[in-house]
């Protein structure tokens, strides 16, 4: 529940594909690993380092709950899984807005200085993640999570350089979701 990168100053209207592209191939800007991957909503392009949920295929979890029928395919098992794990990132967020009363309303501070506020809640957020082992504003939300990790070292790893949609990435997240499948159809 920390945040590994952030990049203020778009207007909200910038469509989140595009500013993704800008993040990783701007000098400096977002770092992923080869091999590694964020997952995302479908807002963003199903490519090398960012994982989508399948598009037309249910992912809502209240689609699954009591009474409902269990996922019927690899496809429908991937998106529920992806589902809650991108919960994670939601309620990042909701920690962050209940913490900063800052950032949910409407600010009237030239742009240079709300770039520096936000900024600065996102950067007190991880160092306040980091110090306190029980959080008051994460116990409001009655969860509880390890925030405790560290990244390792990256000399001599590669990294993701552009974001664009391939049948290489869609082969990895069908297989990904077939292995996802067997694994739940052997539990």
């Amino acid at each position: 529940m920390q945040f590994v990168y952030v990049l203020p100053g778009w207007e909200g209207s910038a469509g989140d594909s595009r500013v993704l592209r800008y993040a990783v191939m701007q000098e400096g800007g977002l770092k992923v690993l080869q091999g590694c991957y964020y997952l995302c909503d479908n807002g963003y392009a199903n490519s090398n380092g960012f994982l989508t949920s399948y598009k037309g295929v249910r992912y809502h979890l209240k689609e699954w709950g009591p009474g409902n029928a269990a996922p019927q395919n690899p496809k429908e098992l991937f998106n529920m899984r992806h589902t809650k794990a991108r919960n994670v990132i939601e309620r990042v967020f909701v920690v962050l807005k209940m913490r900063w009363g800052i950032l949910p309303c409407a600010s009237y501070y030239p742009i240079k200085t709300q770039m520096r506020l936000i900024m600065a809640c996102f950067l007190l957020h991880n160092f306040i993640r980091r110090q306190m082992p029980n959080d008051p504003i994460e116990a409001q939300l009655d969860m509880n999570v390890d925030y405790n990790s560290v990244p390792g070292e990256t000399d001599g790893v590669e990294f993701v350089h552009h974001v664009e949609p391939s049948s290489e990435w869609t082969q990895f997240r069908d297989d990904l979701a077939n292995a996802i499948w067997q694994q739940f159809q052997r539990a």
